[in-house]
This record gives C-alpha cells, sequence and structure tokens, in this order.
C-alpha cells in the first residue's frame, strides 16, 4: 500500500499540467482500476450466473428501475454503452426470457421499453448479494478515512464529465437529439 502522506503528482498540479506523465493521468489510471475491477471483480460473479459483464449491468439497472422499466435510451445512458452494445445484449437477454422489450408508438421508430420478467428477478435476487459482498470488499480496501473523500470526488468528476458532455444548441452542438 502506499503511503498516503507521500506525494503525488496531482499535489502541485498547474492549469498546463506541467511535467504530468502519461501514467499520472487520470484516464489511465482509472481505466487501469475500472478494467483491474471488472476483471476482479464483476466477470466472476457475472459469470457465475451465465452472464457477461454487460448482461449483468443490464439486467441490474433494469431490476433496480423496477416497474414500468426502463426506456432505451435511459439504460443507454445508465449503462454507459454505445446503443448497439445495450442493443446487442438486451436482444441476448430478452432471448434467455430475463428482460422483456416492448415497442412504443406506431411509427417506423419506435420507442422500446425494457421491463424485467420474473425470471430476470429471480435471477437478480440470487445474483445481487454475492455482487453487493464483492463490491464491499472492494470499498473496504480503502481506508476507511479515504471513502468518503474517494466516493464525493468520483461523484464529482461523473457531474464535470456530464456537464462537458451535455449538449449546448446554442454552439451548434445537438449530439444526443434524434434529427
Amino acid at each position: 500500500m502506499s503511503d498516503i502522506s507521500a506525494r503525488t503528482p496531482w499535489d502541485d498540479l498547474d492549469e498546463h499540467g506541467t511535467g504530468l506523465t502519461v501514467d499520472a493521468f487520470i484516464t489511465t489510471l482509472m481505466s487501469q482500476v475500472g478494467n483491474a475491477l471488472r476483471r476482479k471483480i464483476t466477470v466472476s460473479y457475472a459469470s457465475q450466473f451465465g452472464l457477461s459483464v454487460s448482461e449483468w449491468r443490464l439486467l441490474a439497472l433494469v431490476a433496480h428501475a423496477g416497474a414500468p422499466g426502463l426506456p432505451f435510451a435511459e439504460l443507454v445512458v445508465q449503462s454507459t454503452s454505445d446503443k448497439a452494445l445495450v442493443s446487442r445484449t438486451l436482444k441476448l437477454l430478452e432471448q434467455r426470457g430475463l428482460v422483456r422489450l416492448v415497442a412504443e408508438g406506431n411509427t417506423p421508430r419506435k420507442k422500446l421499453h425494457c421491463l424485467i420478467t420474473p425470471e430476470g428477478e429471480a435471477l437478480h435476487r440470487e445474483a445481487i448479494p454475492i455482487a453487493r459482498a464483492r463490491q464491499a470488499a472492494a470499498i473496504r480496501a480503502i481506508p476507511p478515512e479515504l471513502r468518503h473523500d474517494m466516493y464525493l470526488a468520483l461523484l464529482h468528476l461523473r457531474e464535470y464529465c456530464q456537464q462537458i458532455d451535455a449538449p449546448d444548441p446554442a454552439r451548434g452542438d445537438l449530439h444526443g437529439l434524434d434529427i
């Protein structure tokens, strides 16, 4: 473990990132940690229930939403995955009888709504205690005096990224809009 009193490359960081090396980039560190956590934690419990990480993520999101389920577009946002991956994964979950996709409207571009089935609920109920315990073990690996600040820092970064991604019609930025 590293000494929490030791200096880090981020301590006196100027706005230009002077001296910041790629291995200290926040994106590098977050990617390394995210990939390691996914491999060591999520893959093990997802595969235990015959699911890929993407399948588990979507099933858990739909289960958490409860009735009346989630619109496809919202599922894409919450899963932080691209539309194509979400679409393919939902089709696999639907084929297994874990979710049900319902088309809304009569236009060629019908909106899809995703609902969890009783079989999906049963699988989720069985898997979620294991997922929670594995996630808790990783969180508890963080010293108690750092957990609160780390959680708040991650929320802050998520909000920062959402603000960067928000479309600005004044700039002509209409991403996310179906035009």
